[in-house]
């Protein structure tokens, strides 16, 4: 990681909220998914920090943020802390960049509070009913995790994330356990857990009317074979922004921006202008 980038962290609720800051300049929020974290942005960071303020936020119940056992974790949840930590970081307005799950929350915030966001970029997204995913459903059950070790969970994810990726000699060892570590204690088993029970469709779903009202410029970019978020899906997102330009990633998965980060800065600094 780019030796430039800090790493901070905040109260909002009273939860502490883990972030990565770079640059000066008009801001832009970096919004990961599950189950990754912010330094899925590691590389992509540098790059728009040349001219932003860059700040990449761990949602809270990921990454190093806090691991709580009675918050709202839901994308609506996680769309309110992110325009408090707007607030409380003096970012009045944002560009507003998601990936995965971070791409409903940023989708959320541009719905609930327009104001907040000057651009959007919108990457292999969740979007309408794209989601769960088939793999993470069945972990969805109750009880589910107390029927796995924590040994056999870490195993289970770290064979999870090679899945995301066309290039698989891009998800290294030292990548997966970048992704995985937050998972691997008790806690974090848990906090994974409940992070999934929340992962349902009623939140995009609920906004797919007003995505025709969006005002902002919209980019939306998408590994052409995403084995999760299904390729289906972004034209069907860009015909419902407004202002939506749609650019194919090619021969990438799910992890698009570990396996071609400076395609997707360029795409994006070339967007935000």
């Amino acid at each position: 990681m780019s030796t430039n980038i800090t790493r901070n962290s905040t109260y909002i609720d009273g939860h502490e909220i883990s972030f990565l800051e770079q640059g000066s300049g008009s801001p832009v929020i970096l919004l990961h998914g599950i189950p990754t974290n912010s330094l899925m942005w590691r590389n992509i960071i540098p790059q728009l920090a040349k001219t932003h303020r860059v700040i990449a936020p761990d949602l809270l119940n990921y990454g190093e943020s806090a691991k709580s056992k009675h918050a709202d974790v839901s994308i609506n949840a996680q769309s309110s802390m992110v325009v408090k930590l707007m607030d409380a970081l003096g970012a009045r307005q944002a560009d507003v960049i998601g990936h995965d799950i971070g791409g409903g929350v940023a989708q959320l915030i541009a719905v609930n509070h327009p104001e907040k966001v000057r651009k959007l970029v919108l990457i292999d997204s969740i979007c309408f009913d794209s989601w769960p995913i088939p793999d993470f459903e069945p972990l969805q059950e109750s009880g589910a995790e107390s029927d796995m070790s924590l040994e056999d969970f870490v195993s289970m994810m770290q064979g999870f994330m090679p899945k995301g990726v066309e290039d698989k000699s891009v998800m290294t060892d030292e990548l997966i356990e970048t992704y995985v570590k937050p998972w691997s204690t008790e806690d974090g088993k848990q906090a994974f857990f409940r992070n999934l029970r929340r992962l349902n469709k009623e939140y995009t779903q609920a906004i797919t009317d007003e995505l025709r009202n969006l005002p902002h410029q919209t980019l939306i970019l998408w590994g052409d074979q995403d084995p999760f978020q299904k390729p289906k899906y972004a034209p069907k997102l860009e015909e419902a922004i407004p202002n939506a330009q749609l650019i194919w990633i090619n021969d990438v998965g799910h992890w698009l921006i570990d396996e071609k980060p400076t395609e997707i800065g360029e795409h994006v600094i070339q967007f935000l202008g």
